[in-house]
């Protein structure tokens, strides 16, 4: 690894890289061997061992995946926010059709201004509802690219 950073995984590799044990990793770290087992292992480690480890390398140690988490965590609230909008919106929707339905039931004449009102509304649950759920996301951009130019 000819890099100044690196990622916690590539812990054992540089260890390996370099003909080191545990063992000796542990001593030169003054950490236990089996913190040094947990971090190879992909488990999360304390600033202080990160500290140690980036002393013996030689090296800054960053643990990227932590920024993948948090970004994964902010596309699960940004849909989570997005699905609520859509139910209250669907809950509007409901609510606000109930009295034109009651008006048509009981009028014969104010049916198409019902049906113009579920339209209207059909249509702009379809908009948002298109964008909530990404039907035409990057996966679906992805499929079509490989369905029309045959890639695997």
């Amino acid at each position: 690894m000819n890099s100044d950073t690196i990622n916690l995984r590539d812990i054992k590799q540089m260890r390996l890289e370099r003909h080191w044990s545990q063992d000796q990793l542990a001593e030169m770290s003054g950490l236990s061997i089996r913190t040094i087992q947990r971090i190879e292992n992909g488990e999360n480690a304390g600033l202080e061992s990160l500290k140690s480890l980036a002393s013996v390398f030689e090296i800054n140690i960053k643990d990227s995946d932590k920024k993948e988490d948090i970004e994964q965590i902010r596309k699960e609230e940004s849909y989570i926010q997005n699905l609520k909008g859509f139910y209250k919106l669907f809950a509007i929707a409901i609510l606000s059709l109930v009295l034109p339905f009651i008006i048509a039931l009981n009028d014969f004449e104010n049916w198409s201004a019902f049906l113009w009102i579920l339209l209207s509304w059909g249509v702009i649950l379809g908009v948002y509802s298109l964008n909530v759920f990404e039907v035409f996301g990057d996966q679906w951009k992805r499929k079509m690219i490989n369905k029309k130019f045959k890639k695997k």
